[in-house]
Formats: structure tokens, sequence, C-alpha cells
């Protein structure tokens, strides 16, 4: 029994000759997306820079920030084995600082297309305060 792949635009057939009337389906290049936040010891233990970095050598985009909260939260997209690997990261490791209580996700999307060019760390804006004359 042996397999033939051809690409088609966006899905690659592949033809099982061992069994001829099964052909399958699958989009060459799946995109997914969740969000996350993490709780713990997470801000300033570096844990955004190095989301960002596992990210971008893994070809994931998006952007992770910290909140007035204490936690830091973001969002991921990419190949599904490659978001769900930064999900086992930031539940299980995080930087080496950090003390990771608990991750939540959002459910993990298809989406059609990419929404982020890159990852990106974003900046909590804290608004100034108006000063009253």
């Amino acid at each position: 029994m042996y397999k033939i792949y051809t690409n088609l635009g966006n899905f690659t057939t592949r033809r099982d000759y061992g069994n001829p009337s099964r052909t399958m389906m699958q989009p060459a290049e799946q995109i997914f997306s969740c969000g996350f936040e993490i709780f713990g010891r997470v801000q300033g233990v570096c844990l955004r820079k190095q989301t960002r970095d596992l990210a971008t050598l893994n070809q994931v985009r998006g952007w992770v920030m910290n909140t007035d909260e204490g936690t830091v939260k973001g969002q991921l997209e990419g190949t599904l084995p490659k978001v769900n690997e930064l999900k086992f990261w930031l539940l299980n490791f995080g930087s080496p600082r950090a003390v990771i209580e608990r991750a939540e996700f959002t459910p993990t999307k298809e989406i059609a297309t990419h929404t982020f060019s890159s990852f990106s760390i974003r900046y909590h804006h804290v608004p100034a305060l108006k000063m009253a004359i």
C-alpha cells in the first residue's frame, strides 16, 4: 500500500492506493487561534519576552501583554501543533523565574487567515490623570 499527495491550491489530496475509493481532502496550512491568560508570579520575570521569542521561533503570530490585575494575557495564531506547543509551555513552564499558578485558554478555533503579521509585546498605557483646575 502506498500514498500519493497532490497539492491542489489550499488543499492536499491524499489517495490511498491500497484502497482507491478513499480520498481525503486536508487543508494544506490550517491556521488556529486562541487567547490566553496566565496567573501567578508572571510579571517582571521576562515571561512576555520569552513568550515572544518562543512564538517567533515557532512561527506563531499574535501578542502578549501585562494586565492591571497582575496577569499576562495574549493571543496565539498558527498551525495547531505550534499553537498547542506554546499553550503547553505557558501552562507548564513559562520563563525560568515565573511561577505559573494556572493558565486559562479560550477555545482554539480555526481561522481563515492570519490576523497578525508577527508576534509582539503590547504595552498597557495608563491614561494620564486629569488635574482639576
